[in-house]
């Protein structure tokens, strides 16, 4: 018998390279690999044990906690959506760390600060369990979640290799995108694996939120570390590698980030960028006192950014009601530890 997070840390010639260093003899390991990565279980693996400890709904939005084998969770996101062609897709925005050590200040994961790093077992159990546990059609993955994907890079990059793997969950690297708050060092090397081959079509977004890094390092703490035109030049890296064109992600929070004198300014520092900016209405959570946007201030702000020549849209806000729109993570059960501890 095989223990399951052995299939779910490989792809299939990782498995049976595994397998033969082991000098276990395993003329199926094809069909071991695959049939628990297809079909959720096989006769020779050991089921997984992590638990899906809730599920909330907010229309056709799910969010469900994973309690791993610590007892650590982590909340992961299941999206509907609509693509360019009218076709649904379902996206899965799945979690890279129990919590996250970025910090920043409009998102409640930063408010858990960093426990641990998620194995790549770990993340792709969360696509095992939307798939053969709450029985989704997954699609798309975002890694959007709790945490910092290229504070994970090595686990985060193999969990990437085992969801484009073929034989098994076989989702195409252009379905799916890496999000960072700016991690200059992890989009270099997120570069290099990209150009390597294999990952060509791999998405790349970036939070921005400000056009100056005075502001920025007000929200995002990670400015004082790589300024805004440090992000830029590593954009570019990434475009001259042969990336895809860059999202880059504005959390628009009224009174904060919505002046739209600072449109032009982003326009002027990455307008020779191929990018689009995905305007993000700011979703509340309960360690600040911001509102939502109205839809005049999203209306007025997206002129402004067409006006200074990039192109924009709008992410639709979905699982608010739920705590899981972007920026709303955060398990109960961690907030409650660190709480503890504080005291």
């Amino acid at each position: 018998m095989f223990d399951a997070d052995t299939c779910l840390a490989h792809t299939l010639h990782g498995f049976r390279d595994h397998l033969r260093d082991l000098g276990v003899a395993a003329p199926g390991a094809t069909d071991i690999w695959r049939g628990y990565m297809t079909t959720g279980t096989h006769e020779q693996v050991h089921g997984d044990k992590r638990e899906v400890a809730q599920i909330k709904i907010d229309g056709d939005t799910r969010k469900f906690v994973l309690r791993h084998h610590d007892g650590a969770e982590t909340e992961s996101v299941l999206l509907p959506m609509t693509g360019k062609t009218g076709r649904p897709r379902l996206t899965l925005c799945v979690s890279s760390q129990v919590g996250c050590a970025m910090g920043c200040t409009f998102c409640a994961t930063g408010t858990m600060g960093r426990t641990r790093n998620l194995t790549t077992a770990e993340i792709l159990a969360q696509w095992h369990h939307a798939t053969h546990s709450v029985h989704a059609q997954v699609t798309n993955i975002v890694f959007m979640g709790m945490g910092e994907p290229m504070d994970n890079f090595d686990n985060v990059l193999h969990a990437i290799r085992v969801l484009t793997d073929g034989a098994g969950p076989a989702i195409g690297a252009r379905h799916i995108g890496v999000s960072t708050v700016g991690h200059v060092e992890g989009i270099d090397r997120l570069t290099d694996a990209m150009a390597a081959g294999g990952l060509r079509s791999l998405r790349l977004a970036v939070s921005i939120n400000s056009p100056n890094d005075d502001v920025r390092s007000e929200l995002m703490p990670i400015t004082k570390r790589w300024s805004l035109d440090d992000v830029a030049d590593a954009l570019r890296r990434w475009i001259d590698a042969g990336g895809r064109p860059v999202l880059l992600e504005w959390v628009l929070i009224p009174g904060v980030t919505d002046d739209p004198a600072y449109a032009q300014e982003l326009g002027d520092r990455f307008g020779d960028i191929p990018c689009r900016v995905n305007v993000i209405p700011f979703n509340p959570i309960d360690s600040q006192p911001w509102t939502s946007p109205d839809q005049h201030t999203i209306d007025t702000f997206m002129a402004a950014v067409a006006q200074a020549g990039l192109h924009v849209h709008r992410r639709a806000t979905l699982g608010r009601k739920a705590a899981g729109a972007c920026g709303q993570l955060v398990t109960a059960s961690v907030r409650k530890t660190r709480t503890r501890q504080a005291t």
